[in-house]
């Protein structure tokens, strides 16, 4: 018997959609995703064809990296969590989707986004995980001032040189060196990484993830380089050796904490390695310039009342900026969600049905089979606009604040899982989601302590959206300004 969603009306009915001709619409399929109507419009036109937010469709890459590029799209905030939900769907192997990295890229380990919380590992590495963050969380908010205080005082000693700044270089040091520090109190830049720490986890990850991507190349040099045939693992092994080595030395303590949990230290480093670098690091590096780009967009106004908030808790806190005070700036947490809301860090979510399944959309019921693999958009259920309105594709800076704006946060997904529930070793949900939310009101902080408003302008590059500072007004008042 089908397990049917909580508050579903109607008689299931098939789900729509098309997969075309074997082999050919995949690669069709493929070449709009990329090319002809990008992203967002791959989705979009799919749910307009046929009158449905849950649809048949195939997902890139498709031949010849993907057995089966076809999936059961579920494409609204309604329908969308049934990927969160562990008693309906399996995550073994999923966490890139249709296809798998090879092992070779993380020391012939499965890591843990690859288990299924099923799996005893599971369990042990996210335990660890777990342990690392309560372990160092005192020492997140005065390393994250460090590391990115600086980075800010580059940018001005860059704008005082060249009249702009790019922030995502600086970010992509900054990040990489702020989470060594955060987790394991040694920064990566002053082991032997040296400043090449960066450049290495960046490569190591686009051999994982360049099924997915394009990298602005002429489409008959990307389809076969990138989107056929998986770029060869050891080309890589010399970077990914160097990751390892710091990880093996500067998480001592959580390595020894993992062997009590029953794990091997060297399938605990892999893990620390894949957790901190793919995750953690991979998350920020696009997580800040997204944020700083919608802050950017928000103008003058917004900057003045963030000013305001921030430069006034900070005050009553004598002056520091401690996690009560943070807590208080109901506008900065809200800008910080709407953020991750619009431009979630990991857009696609996979799970295979455990057993036949009845789907509710907003407006219908879908039967799924037991072993059909179901696909979520991310952006498309985050910006459903029957939960978040006519502004639902734009920035509301407030959308959060206040009874009713909390209400919405059970629709904002980007850690797989609602954010009104918390990550735990029975499920999917991202271990580090208070620190990612955390981190990203610092910026906001950060930010507006030190400057009254900004300039910025705004692109995109290869795995989102880029910023060029071109101007920075000084703190005139408040803490910042000292």
């Amino acid at each position: 018997m089908a397990s049917s969603d909580q508050g579903s009306s109607g008689a299931p009915k098939p789900v729509p959609g098309s997969y075309g001709l074997p082999v050919v619409g995949a690669v069709r399929d493929r070449l709009d995703f990329y090319y002809f109507q990008g992203q967002d419009k791959y989705f979009e036109s799919r749910i307009e064809r046929y009158g449905s937010t849950v649809v048949r469709l195939n997902v890139p890459p498709g031949p010849f990296m993907a057995k089966d590029p076809r999936v059961v799209a579920v494409l609204d905030a309604k329908s969308f969590p049934v990927l969160f939900d562990m008693d309906k769907v399996e995550k073994k192997n999923l966490f890139t989707g249709t296809y798998m990295p090879s092992t070779s890229l993380t020391g012939g380990y499965r890591v843990c986004s690859y288990l299924d919380p099923s799996e005893p590992t599971h369990t042990k590495v996210k335990q660890m995980l777990f342990n690392l963050l309560l372990s160092r969380k005192d020492e997140v908010i005065p390393t994250f001032r460090s590391n990115f205080s600086s980075l800010l005082a580059t940018v001005e000693s860059e704008l005082a040189k060249a009249g702009k700044a790019e922030f995502n270089k600086l970010n992509d040091v900054t990040s990489f060196d702020f989470i060594g520090e955060a987790y394991f109190g040694v920064r990566p830049s002053s082991t032997d990484l040296g400043s090449g720490g960066p450049t290495k986890a960046a490569k190591w990850l686009i051999w994982q993830l360049h099924p997915l991507v394009t990298v602005g190349l002429p489409m008959i040099l990307e389809e076969p380089l990138l989107h056929t045939f998986h770029l060869p693992p050891f080309l890589v092994k010399g970077d990914y050796k160097a990751l390892y080595k710091y990880y093996s030395t500067a998480g001592k303590a959580a390595l020894d904490m993992a062997e009590g949990l029953g794990l091997s230290r060297e399938e605990a480093c892999h893990n620390l390695l894949f957790a901190t670098t793919f995750n953690s690091y991979g998350g920020l590096k696009v997580f800040f310039p997204g944020l700083l780009a919608n802050i950017t967009n928000g103008g003058e106004k917004l900057h003045e009342r963030l000013v305001a908030e921030i430069r006034g808790a900070v005050a009553e806190a004598g002056g520091k900026v401690t996690l009560a005070a943070v807590e208080k700036m109901e506008l900065t947490k809200s800008v910080v969600w709407e953020s991750l809301r619009l431009d979630p860090p990991v857009k696609f979510q996979y799970g295979h049905a455990k057993k036949d399944l009845d789907i509710a959309s907003h407006d219908g019921v879908f039967q799924v089979k037991k072993g059909e693999m179901l696909f979520g958009y991310q952006p498309c259920a985050t910006k459903d606009a029957r939960v978040f309105g006519a502004t639902a594709g734009q920035f509301v800076p407030d959308r959060f604040v206040g009874d009713e704006g909390s209400k919405l946060l059970q629709y904002v997904y980007w850690s797989n899982g609602r954010e009104t529930e918390s990550p735990s070793v029975g499920n999917k949900q991202c271990p580090g989601k208070n620190f990612v939310v955390l981190v990203g009101r610092l910026f906001v902080v950060e930010l507006f302590l030190r400057y009254d408003t900004f300039t910025a302008t705004v692109g995109t590059e290869l795995l989102g959206t880029s910023v060029f500072f071109t101007g920075v007004t000084k703190a005139t008042s408040g803490p910042g300004s000292e």
